[in-house]
C-alpha cells in the first residue's frame, strides 16, 4: 500500500485530502443539523397540541421578563465582559452578534434535556426569533460599524426552516394522535443521534479555531457569559421549576443561524464565523452538563414528594 501511494501525484493525495477533510465534513455537518431540527421540531409538533403552546405565554409577565433576560441582561452582560476581557477584533464582533441574537432553534430539545417545559419552549422560540427580527437590525448598527441586516433575513430561518415541521407535527397530532404519540420516540433517537453527529462534525470542522480562542482570553469569557446568563433565565423564569429551567438554557444558548447571518453578509473575516460557530459549541455542552445537573435534581426533588402523597393515600382524613 505504501508503495502504491508512493507512486501516486503528490498534488492528487493533496486533492483527496482537501475533499476528504473538507466537503465531506462540511456536507456531514449540514445534512446532520438539518435533520436534527426537522426531527426536533416534527417531535416537538407531535407532542403538544396548540392551546399547550399559547398558554405559557399568555402569562405576559414571563414574556416579558424572557425579553429583557434576552434583549437586554445577556447584551449588558457581555458588552462589559468584553470590556474586561482584551480580545482580538474578529472574538470580540463575533461574541457581540451572538450576544444579541436571542431565540435558539434548538429550544425545545434543551427543554427536554433539562426535564423543562416543552410548550414554554416551543412558543418561546418563536416568540424570541420574531423579537429578534426587529431587535438586531436596530442594536447591531450602534454596537458595531458597517452592519446592516434586514428583519426577514433574521426572520425566514423561523418561518421557512422552523415553524413548517411543527406546524406538521401538531397537524398530525390533532388528527392522529395514537399515531402522533408512537412516533415520537423514534424521532427523538433521530434527532439526539443527529445532534451527536452535528457537534462531532462541527468539532472536526473548527479544531483548529477551537485550539486558537483555547489560547485566548474568551475561554474565560465564555465560561462566565454561560454560567451568568443561565443563572440570568432561571431566575426571571418564575416559581415554576420547568420554566425557569426552560429560561435559563433558552438564555444561555443563543440563536446561532440568525448570528451567522450577520456575520456572513457583512464580514469577510472567517474568525468571525468561527468565534460564532465555537462559541455555540461550547454553549451547548456546558448546557448539557447543566441539564445532567438539573435532571438529577428534580428527581431528588420528586422522591420526597412521591412519598409524602403516598403517605397521605394511606391515612385518609
Amino acid at each position: 500500500m505504501n508503495e502504491l501511494l508512493s507512486h501516486l501525484n503528490p498534488n492528487l493525495l493533496q486533492q483527496l485530502d482537501f475533499y476528504f477533510y473538507k466537503i465531506d465534513f462540511i456536507f456531514l455537518n449540514r445534512l446532520s443539523f438539518l435533520l436534527f431540527i426537522l426531527a426536533m421540531l416534527l417531535a416537538t409538533g407531535l407532542s403538544l397540541t396548540v392551546p399547550q403552546i399559547i398558554e405559557p405565554l399568555r402569562n405576559w409577565r414571563l414574556v416579558i421578563r424572557s425579553l429583557i433576560a434576552n434583549l437586554v441582561i445577556v447584551p449588558i452582560l457581555v458588552l462589559g465582559l468584553l470590556h474586561f476581557v482584551p480580545v482580538s477584533e474578529p472574538m470580540r464582533i463575533g461574541f457581540t452578534i451572538l450576544a444579541v441574537a436571542a431565540g435558539p432553534p434548538v429550544l425545545p430539545k434543551l427543554a427536554q434535556m433539562v426535564n423543562g417545559n416543552l410548550a414554554f419552549a416551543a412558543g418561546l422560540m418563536m416568540v424570541l426569533m420574531l423579537a429578534s427580527a426587529i431587535f438586531m437590525p436596530i442594536v447591531l448598527p450602534l454596537v458595531l460599524d458597517g452592519v446592516q441586516i434586514s428583519p426577514w433575513q433574521v426572520a425566514k430561518p423561523l418561518f421557512v426552516s422552523l415553524l413548517p415541521p411543527l406546524a406538521i407535527g401538531l397537524l398530525i397530532r390533532a388528527r392522529f394522535e395514537a399515531i402522533a404519540i408512537s412516533v415520537i420516540p423514534f424521532l427523538r433517537r433521530v434527532n439526539s443521534f443527529a445532534l451527536i453527529l452535528g457537534l462531532t462534525s462541527s468539532l472536526a470542522l473548527q479544531f483548529n479555531s477551537l485550539i486558537v480562542l483555547a489560547q485566548s482570553g474568551i475561554v474565560l469569557a465564555i465560561a462566565i457569559f454561560i454560567i451568568v446568563a443561565f443563572a440570568v433565565g432561571y431566575l426571571l423564569g418564575g416559581p415554576n421549576l420547568g420554566t425557569r429551567l426552560t429560561l435559563g438554557v433558552g438564555t444561555a444558548q443563543r440563536n446561532i443561524a440568525g448570528a451567522l447571518i450577520v456575520a456572513g453578509t457583512n464580514f469577510e473575516d472567517p474568525a468571525i464565523i468561527s468565534v460564532i460557530v465555537v462559541t455555540s459549541l461550547s454553549l451547548f455542552v456546558v448546557i448539557r452538563l447543566i441539564a445532567r445537573f438539573s435532571v438529577n435534581q428534580s428527581i431528588s426533588q420528586q422522591v420526597p414528594s412521591t412519598e409524602v402523597n403516598t403517605s397521605s393515600l394511606g391515612n385518609p382524613q
